[in-house]
């Protein structure tokens, strides 16, 4: 895909600004639903739930996907390939309908479709059952031996690898421009956002009347959703507490050689090495920024708010020596970008969305532990559905299912 100059200053401009929108409250109480926290969850809940006739306020203490949100960076993979978990195969085979009609309407690529490959150490019945979940779903899917591996894809190293399977229509979500267009599209619909740093939320009785914050403000609603990503751990230490631990995750972007096509994305797939003890994964050269490279592998626990975000000589070293083995040809090339970003890890990788169990209009959602991202509009109408009475609950996602770190049960 050739991009214009148009395409990569934004073409979203059209939509208005956030910083300047007009907040208009509800009469009487204020507002049907109030959204905390304007990451890919929150985003999506606020969209769907305005899209259903609820007057409702977004806030950010930051701003959409700002920088140091889970939601912030530059891409995210979408995937079906789960190990043969229906629910999330399902969840994100629909959901990329969405973020692809997102990126229709709008002339700044939302998604690119450069493909995602998968490799595997060894064959396995459990491949073969994903590859018939995702068949009978529709999906595109393929099954590749080591050779045709080598033959499609040259310019990786395929030792040690015995199948890959490759998802020819999935790809790269730009992640916070898709969140940042979605918002928009949600204000130009008739929602509102603003920025508001919400205190810990407090109660006396079954429902909660307000939140608090910037400084003693109270904004009123029927309901709430706290979509906090690392924060609902501070927000609510009773409630979540370390059932969702913030984990520090290195990013580094490398430069191709001068000429050298054969990392972009109409010759390399986004990939994840399952081979790997630390899951690397990554990009193609996508709209010039660099080879993306990553590992999915928790890092250390890592402060979202006080913590310098400046990746370590020592993970530098290591993918190093990972593209060394996978990715030869970019082993020496130089460090174009890197950046420090977050998960917001669950105990067991499901997600956290469920009612608090003292108050029966306010809703948390988080925990999307590095796969989150690319269920946003799956997570937009489940809560929805949850938030107005409607759908049933899914039991993996209770507060009951998810013990705090480091306890069993």
């Amino acid at each position: 895909m050739t991009l214009s100059r148009r395409h990569l200053i934004g073409g979203a401009a059209a939509l208005p600004t956030l910083a300047s929108v007009p907040v208009r409250a509800r009469a009487g109480s204020g507002w049907d639903v109030i959204v905390v926290g304007a990451g890919v969850f929150g985003a999506w809940t606020a969209w769907t739930l305005q899209r259903r006739g609820e007057k409702v306020l977004l806030v950010d203490a930051w701003g959409a996907a700002h920088a140091r949100s889970s939601s912030g960076g530059e891409t995210r993979l979408i995937r079906t390939e789960y190990a043969g978990n229906a629910l999330y195969t399902r969840w994100a085979w629909e959901s990329l309908a969405e973020w692809q009609a997102l990126s229709k309407r709008h002339e700044s690529p939302i998604f690119h479709d450069v493909g995602a490959l998968y490799i595997y150490g060894q064959d396995s019945a459990k491949i073969d059952a994903s590859i018939a979940l995702q068949r009978g779903l529709g999906i595109p899917i393929e099954k590749l031996g080591a050779a045709d591996l080598t033959r499609r894809w040259p310019q990786m190293n395929f030792d040690g690898i015995a199948v890959g399977i490759l998802q020819p229509t999935m790809g790269a979500l730009m992640a916070r421009r898709s969140v940042q267009t979605l918002v928009r599209e949600f204000v130009a619909a008739g929602g509102s956002f603003r920025p508001f740093a919400v205190d810990p939320p407090h109660a006396t009785g079954a429902a909660l009347a307000a939140i608090t914050g910037n400084g003693g403000e109270t904004l009123r609603a029927d309901r709430f959703v706290f979509a906090c990503g690392p924060w609902l751990p501070r927000l609510f230490p009773e409630v979540v507490g370390s059932r969702i631990v913030p984990t520090r995750q290195d990013v580094f972007f490398f430069a191709p050689a001068p000429g050298d096509d054969r990392f972009e994305g109409s010759k390399q797939p986004a990939w994840v090495d399952a081979s790997d003890i630390d899951l690397h994964y990554g990009f193609p050269d996508i709209e010039y920024r660099g080879f993306k490279i990553a590992l999915d592998r928790h890092g250390p626990r890592f402060d979202p708010d006080g913590a310098d975000r400046v990746v370590t000589e020592e993970a530098l070293a290591k993918v190093r020596a990972y593209l060394a083995r996978r990715f030869p040809d970019l082993a020496r090339r130089p460090l174009a970008e890197s950046r420090v970003c977050q998960y917001e890890n669950s105990d067991n990788g499901h997600l956290l969305i469920d009612r608090h169990p003292g108050w029966a209009n306010a809703w948390i959602a988080g925990g999307g532990s590095g796969h989150g991202f690319k269920h946003g509009p799956a997570v937009g109408r489940y809560l929805a559905d949850r938030v107005l009475g409607t759908g049933t609950p899914e039991p993996a996602f209770t507060l009951a299912q998810h013990q705090p770190h480091g306890e069993t049960q």
